[in-house]
């Protein structure tokens, strides 16, 4: 039995933006209708006054439309007589109450909020005349209260009548205007996202990873884990994520119209969204089969994709992108296929590549399988299409690249003869002119093919580093990518083959820690991760770096500066390392190896630096163990060090913090104890040590006056969930908070009631570390691996 597509399509709604655009209508459409219908009343009785003069007038209107006016006159009575109008104004169900309806709309304002300007039409679904599977934002059939709508006052009640709910939340609105009660949340008018920059591509050894193209040239794209990563090609310091999906996503591909990206995860699910909006509003969403998709191609005229992976009961689908209906079947192999794709001209031919070794070919549409070839002898990787559509190329593990007829699927030629490389091969990609091949092999080497005279043009030698071997290449414009085992994106140089022009660094594991220092008069960010990788950022430009020489092996947990321009690092390999910010190279003299698993790690002038492991105290001066409080009692979980450096506080997991003087090479407990509202996530002095910020993992920051003897200053209240991190900004009288609900707050020192908040700074992924570069930047990361940099003005 044929594949006949599955489900209906999504939608897509800006929630926000539909109820006040109903709203709207609905105050409008109303007041029109009563005024059409008042007018049409005043009409009828002239009529019959002119017919029966002799009759005295009388006040036209229902007891009703009198009790709902509170008025007796017969000019502003509303008659409540039950017969439709033929207006095409007129609403479905009961209008609005008269009274709504003869107040003046500056009035109606007042209650129900300012109203918008007429939001555009916005095309949801182009299939308009298809009742059940779309519409447009503001055309919407379907009733409001039939929503959920978050953070608005509107429940689900007669669905009937939404107006009920409208008029409900206009009555709150009323009763409880903003700022009344309520913190003074400033919201994203205060905030702007002015650098991201991205993660690099989730690389895993043996497989392929596919860097998509865009047909306009401008962009490429990859995956990391949930996100999808879209980057300038002639600037990659320029880059937007998409992180909608719920799986780890594996494959994105343009449309070639440009104005679509279909992204493929682990779950199955195919995602069909928007590019030329920043929100990236979906289109479509569709699971073609339960499995990994490991592959997506589109026919050229953007109306039909192929996928492909690893489903049960079968490995592929080819539907039309608008509805889901099959437009053919995807048969012939009996494993995993990795690879798709479709040729870009007329008549359309499909190929797919498998892990039985074998490639087939398809004519079409509807697609029907047409024969299998094995000339490969190890899984068949990749299978591309030349932009002409004249040849196709084949790429497999047993380090061949077979050439076939575009057309017939006819071997023309294998590659470099018996073999094209000498590991395996993971991705090919055409040059635009369809003449030369790009490939991407695990011998670390990439290779530029002349197809014509089937001849090796250029050989790229990548390194000696496992990390070197290549398993992903595009061929855009006159840019030539590849990715390497180690994540980094080289561009290679056609006319220096030993050394790419740019190498995109940065970091494919989950972000833990960062923070910023100056050096040489530019702003540099450093960033510690999951795998003990730690990278290096321009902050004006996104250029980026590691350190030379062997550094953590394990989770870089907190970084910090010390005074004299090193970077104080503490990992899971139980060390905490020095690295001169000059030179940034890891020495081997800069190391202290630890008893215990350090878990934070503070400086202070003097060479001082202290570090809280797993139920263990260390006191380090000049690089060197010199005290150590073991099994305090308590466990201890982070550290600040005031900056007069005589004072060390240590947050515990019991919800105290505990203050601890620095006298030469030993801690004394000051028997001081100071109540969080929970057990202590993180903790800060401010930068003139006036105050001492904790957050708790009961969702509070607590503030502390030192000058006041560590009395509390101030609470503040308003994350959803743990509070993981916090830092001061430079001026002292801000600072921001971090945690697992996703949001950001920037506190105000002396008004716990006005901040500034960021949603979703990190979609999908809590705030693990934040730092300001000065009073009104501040530097956020998470566990997408990415960084990004915000404008705060106040």
């Amino acid at each position: 039995m044929g594949f006949t597509g599955f489900g209906e399509k999504a939608r897509t709604f800006d929630l926000e933006a539909m109820f006040e655009q109903t709203r709207r209508t609905a105050v409008e459409r109303s007041r029109k209708t009563l005024e059409a219908r008042e007018k049409e009343e005043e009409m009828n009785r002239e009529k019959e006054l002119r017919q029966n003069e002799d009759i005295e007038p009388t006040s036209s209107g229902s007891d009703v439309a009198r009790d709902c006016s509170q008025s007796s006159s017969s000019d502003t009575s509303i008659s409540g007589s039950e017969e439709s109008s033929d207006s095409s104004d007129e609403l479905i169900g009961p209008p609005l109450p008269p009274t709504m309806a003869e107040e003046p709309v500056d009035r109606m304002e007042q209650a129900i909020g300012r109203l918008p300007p007429p939001l555009h039409e916005e095309e949801v679904d182009g299939d308009d005349d298809d009742g059940g599977r779309g519409g447009r934002v503001g055309t919407h059939g379907g009733t409001l209260s039939s929503y959920i709508v978050k953070n608005i006052a509107l429940d689900k009640t007669d669905d009937s009548n939404p107006r009920e709910a409208i008029l409900r939340h206009a009555k709150a609105a009323e009763d409880n205007p903003p700022g009344r009660g309520a913190p003074n949340v400033r919201r994203c008018a205060c905030v702007s996202a002015e650098k991201v920059f991205a993660s690099l591509p989730q690389v895993e050894r043996g497989v392929s990873k596919i860097l998509g193209g865009d047909p306009k040239g401008n962009n490429f794209l990859y995956t990391n884990g949930k996100c999808v990563i879209i980057r300038n090609i002639d600037n990659p310091a320029l880059a937007d994520i998409y992180t909608e999906h719920a799986h780890q996503v594996v494959v994105a591909k343009y449309a070639p119209s440009g104005f679509y990206i279909a992204s493929g995860d682990v779950s199955g699910k195919l995602r069909i969204w928007d590019t030329t909006q920043k929100e990236h509003l979906l289109k479509y969403e569709y699971q073609p089969f339960a499995g990994k998709i490991k592959d997506i191609a589109w026919t050229e005229d953007s109306k039909r994709i192929a996928v492909v992976g690893e489903g049960r009961e079968k490995f592929g689908a080819v539907f039309l992108w608008d509805s889901g209906s099959s437009v053919g079947e995807i048969t012939g192999h009996n494993k995993v296929i990795n690879s798709v794709d479709i040729k870009q001209t007329r008549p359309y031919r499909l190929v797919t590549g498998s892990d039985d070794n074998c490639a087939a070919f398809f004519e079409g549409p509807p697609f029907k399988f047409k024969f299998t070839i094995g000339d490969h002898s190890r899984f068949v990787n990749c299978v591309r299409f030349s932009p002409d559509g004249n040849r196709f190329a084949t790429a497999s593990a047993d380090g061949q690249i077979h050439i076939y007829d575009g057309k017939t699927g006819e071997n023309v030629c294998a590659l470099g003869g018996s073999k094209a490389h000498d590991g395996g091969i993971y991705a090919i990609s055409w040059s635009p002119d369809s003449t030369h091949l790009l490939s991407a092999s695990g011998d670390k080497t990439s290779k530029i093919w002349d197809v014509n005279v089937n001849s090796v043009v250029t050989t790229f030698t990548m390194g000696s580093n496992v990390l070197d071997q290549q398993l992903g290449c595009l061929w855009q414009k006159d840019h030539l990518l590849s990715i390497s085992l180690s994540g980094y994106i080289n561009y290679l140089d056609k006319n220096n083959p030993s050394k790419p022009l740019r190498v995109i660094k940065g970091h494919s594991k989950s972000i833990q820690c960062l923070t910023v220092h100056k050096n040489g008069g530019k702003s540099y960010i450093y960033s510690g991760s999951h795998d003990g990788h730690i990278n290096y950022w321009d902050s004006e430009t996104g250029e980026n770096d590691s350190f030379t020489g062997k550094g953590h092996t394990n989770q870089v947990s907190r970084m910090t500066v010390d005074e004299s321009g090193q970077l104080v690092s503490c990992s899971m390999d139980d060390t905490v390392r020095y690295t001169n910010l000059t030179l940034r190279d890891y020495s081997g003299q800069g190391v202290v190896k630890l008893d215990v698993q350090p878990k934070c790690v503070a400086v202070g002038p003097g060479g001082y630096t202290v570090v809280v492991c797993i139920g263990q105290i260390v006191l380090l001066k000049d690089q060197k163990k010199c005290f150590s409080i073991d099994s305090p009692g308590y466990e201890p979980e982070v550290v600040a060090v005031h900056p007069s450096g005589d004072m060390v506080a240590v947050g515990a997991t019991d919800g105290n913090v505990r203050l601890y003087s620095i006298l030469g090479t030993s801690l004394k407990d000051e028997g001081k104890l100071l109540e969080a509202k929970g057990p202590v996530t993180d903790l800060a002095y401010s930068h003139d040590g006036a105050f001492l910020a904790v957050c708790d993992a009961s969702k509070v920051v607590t503030v502390f006056s030192v000058a006041d003897g560590y009395a509390e200053n101030n609470v503040f209240y308003g994350h959803h969930a743990k509070i993981v991190c916090l830092a001061w900004s430079p001026d002292n009288e801000h600072f921001a908070s971090g945690g697992m609900d996703m949001m950001v707050y920037v506190w105000t020192l002396s008004d716990p009631e006005t901040r500034v908040k960021i949603q979703d700074a990190h979609r999908l992924h809590h705030v693990s570390s934040l730092a300001w570069l000065d009073e009104h930047t501040l530097v956020t990361t998470s566990h997408d691996a990415s960084v990004k940099e915000w404008t705060i003005s106040y």
